[in-house]
């Protein structure tokens, strides 16, 4: 009996099959007897031909490389040859074993196998160190250094990261949704699948390109596919018969607390958003892309080929799960088909992944486009909220309160916005705001000059975040907001003074902060600060564009996009740079350090979202909103999704609690850190504690939620003198006029707030 049924797949490309299907089978039988893949590995029976024959990847890689030549087939199968039996020789020798030290010794030495320039190697003692020692000479010399260095990255998070899975096994731990997603993408590599696409179709992404969010979300949306549809095909493998615990099914039926044939089309309807995303960025996102950066013709046709050969990849991918032994595959659901849509059903080899059903055409993507603005949500029933660490104020909150609104009128923020008929912060608001509130909790043995700053900042940041809406939603203009975005970056000057003028509050206070903040830093950091401060304008334009086209996020998008919006890079950029050089960047890139950081945002982000969804929702027509996101992707009502949203939030302040009680002491040990690294990370951590109960204390006591504040902010009444009507900005109607909103929006923290 299969644990479940198979639900059905979205998949809307053919697989096609490349002609040098039984050359490369020939060959990498040929090349893994060579690489001593069929020979006992410390007494552990790995592989044998019989293994290698029934798995057949040869097959993968021909359907999903289905145009390169002999050579190259040969060369990505021998690659994926490779990585499969990594997983499977890392599985008998240290999963099933618990040998942590011996797993680390055993991947830190696989990084000495892959240099970027020469092919100095050590001599291979085992097939797993034989088979790269033979790879890789043969795949870099035809690539950049920027592939190269992609190229690598990619391999070692594959082969490292699966101590992550490791560790998990011997605590007997199932990750949160949002971990396991971030995670599965390192260990599961689709990201280095993504690399050899590169190679397979002779077409590098741009090195300018590679780093811009398109191009990471095509890779990551490719990745998080291929990674869920695997998961249903290999549950019944990884979890019943080899005890895994790194599986999306698993991970919903914990979460979600249901049985597994329903997390099974949950995990199903995640992939589908997966791929469509895919879809939205490579047509949308892509062509605007071209135009900001004046792409070249023969750099989009390298993108374009970049894209197509993923797209293969998936079609490919989904037919080999099919046929493949390693896999549970029989008795796929058979939905019942309308006869319209059956009428066009195709048939023959590789047709299976184009098998139409009304489930399988996506038909929830549309409801996406299709909700309704302005929606009377009501107040939000607020569950019980899971905070472990006590608040503290810093004692010069008052003078802050005041000199904040000081600063606010000097930069104009209180004053009337040229083309709205009304101001977007009066004076109360900003007083209801309470933005040094937060600052005070924030850091708690601030100075006062610090205290100023930090309280000027999030009101800068949440400034942003309200006039985007207000000026660029009314006219979907995302070419403004981008032109403004452009100039913006002119008052963050890397050497020197500003040469462009202030033209409106936004930059004039950009102005002044960049320059009280930056005064004391160097070249470098000040290029890092300006990177986190165009990240969360990035993330600004992005909800200008979903706004323009009436589009709620898929859920992961969300999530990863939500850290910018709210001002997450920011925050550790300013906290890195306080830090001076004791830390080494190496540290500051692992794992362990993203997952403190992550978990501390995602948890204020869904806090936030919890606050603000009667403000965003019923007041501003707004959609960027936690509650708003998994209303729609799990099609249910408020109060359920208010309740997944504090499970999460409690799953991240679970998880950041368990970063700081066993990650962190591990990170010491294993690069034996000294004690002023140490004492710097532990400070890092209490102040991300700090952070997370200043947030939550002043959102519970910040008027920036509250319904009568609400009401009289956003559907003032006229004076009793006067009989002028409800200014109509604020509750548009009409023809062209489903995403007006006026005012608050997404607030940041320590940038922006709820």
């Amino acid at each position: 009996m299969q644990p479940f049924e198979l639900p059905d797949f979205y998949m809307p490309y053919p697989a096609r099959l490349n002609p040098h299907l039984e050359r490369a089978r020939g060959h990498t039988r040929e090349w893994a007897a060579d690489m001593g893949f069929f020979e006992p590995q410390q007494g552990h029976h790995i592989w044998d031909e019989s293994d290698l024959e029934r798995h057949d990847y040869g097959l993968l890689c021909a359907y999903t490389h289905p145009d390169c030549d002999g050579a190259e087939l040969d060369l990505i199968t021998d690659w994926y040859v490779w990585v499969f039996y990594f997983d499977d020789h890392f599985l008998e020798l240290y999963k099933r074993t618990r040998d942590m030290r011996g797993a680390r010794e055993y991947l830190e030495r696989l990084r000495e196998f892959m240099p970027l320039e020469g092919i100095d190697m050590p001599e291979p003692t085992n097939p797993v160190e034989r088979g790269l020692a033979d790879l890789w000479p043969r795949t870099v010399p035809s690539m950049s250094l920027d592939w190269r260095r992609r190229f690598a990255t990619t391999t070692q998070a594959l082969l490292e990261e699966s101590r992550w899975e490791l560790n998990n096994i011997a605590e007997g731990r199932v990750a949160n949704p949002i971990e396991y997603i971030e995670m599965r993408r390192k260990v599961g590599g689709a990201p280095w699948s993504a690399n050899l696409v590169e190679h397979a179709v002779h077409a590098q992404v741009p090195a300018q390109l590679a780093p811009t969010r398109p191009l990471r979300v095509l890779c990551d949306t490719f990745s998080d596919a291929v990674h869920l549809r695997n998961d249903i095909f290999s549950y019944e493998r990884e979890v019943r018969q080899e005890g895994e615990n790194a599986n999306g099914i698993l991970v919903m039926e914990r979460f979600l607390e249901v049985d597994t044939q329903t997390a099974a089309e949950i995990v199903n309807d995640l992939l589908t958003s997966r791929v469509q995303q895919f879809e939205y960025t490579a047509l949308t996102e892509l062509p605007l892309l071209f135009a900001e950066y004046g792409v070249s013709p023969a750099e989009q046709a390298d993108v374009s080929l970049y894209a197509k050969g993923l797209q293969d990849w998936q079609s490919g991918g989904h037919e080999w799960h099919l046929r493949s032994s390693r896999y549970m595959n029989k008795g796929s659901r058979k939905s019942a088909t309308h006869p319209l849509l059956a009428a066009f059903a195709p048939a023959g080899l590789g047709m299976s992944a184009l098998r139409i059903t009304p489930s399988s055409l996506g038909l929830k993507r549309f409801a996406r486009f299709a909700h309704q603005p302005y929606e009377a949500v009501g107040a939000t029933p607020l569950p019980e909220i899971y905070m472990p660490f006590e608040l503290r104020l810093n004692p010069l909150l008052d003078s802050a309160r005041e000199n904040v609104v000081a600063w606010a009128r000097e930069m104009g923020m209180l004053e009337p916005t040229p083309g709205l008929p009304a101001n977007i912060w009066t004076e109360q608001d900003l007083r209801d705001f309470d933005f040094a509130l937060c600052s005070a909790g924030l850091d708690p043995d601030a100075t006062a000059a610090e205290l100023d700053l930090a309280t000027s900042w999030l009101t800068w940041g949440t400034y942003v975040d309200d006039y985007y809406p207000a000026v660029y939603f009314p006219t979907r203009n995302l070419i403004a907001a981008k032109v403004q975005g452009r100039r913006l970056q002119e008052f963050m000057p890397i050497d020197g003074l500003a040469t462009a003028t202030p033209a409106n509050p936004l930059e004039l206070g950009l102005l002044d902060l960049w320059t009280r903040t930056t005064a004391p830093m160097d070249s470098e950091q000040r290029h890092e600060f300006r990177r986190a401060v165009q990240s969360f304008l990035t993330a600004c334009e992005w909800e200008v564009l979903n706004h323009t086209l009436h589009r709620i996020p898929d859920p992961i998008d969300y999530v990863e996009m939500r850290r910018d919006t709210f001002g997450s890079d920011l925050t550790k950029a300013l906290s890195r740079l306080s830090h001076g050089n004791l830390v080494p960047p190496q540290i500051y890139r692992t794992q362990t350090l993203a997952n403190l950081e992550n978990t501390a945002a995602d948890y204020a982000i869904l806090l936030n979202d919890l606050f603000s969804y009667q403000k965003e929702t019923e007041f501003e027509g707004d959609f960027h909103n936690g509650v708003s996101v998994i209303r729609n992707f799990l099609d249910c009502d408020r109060d359920r999704a208010v309740t997944l949203v504090n499970d999460l939030m409690t799953a991240r302040m679970q998880q950041f609690e368990h970063v700081v009680s066993v990650e962190l002491p591990t990170l010491y040990e294993e690069y034996d850190l000294d004690e002023s690294v140490r004492r710097v990370l532990n400070q890092r951590a209490v102040e991300l504690q700090d952070w997370m109960a200043a947030i939550l204390n002043w959102h519970i006591n910040c008027r920036r939620y509250r319904e009568p504040q609400l009401l009289h902010r956003f559907r003032p009444q006229p004076p009793a003198t006067e009989s002028r009507p409800t200014l109509p900005f604020l509750r548009p109607t009409g023809l062209g006029t489903l995403g007006l909103r006026i005012g608050a929006g997404r607030n940041v923290s320590q940038v922006t707030s709820g």
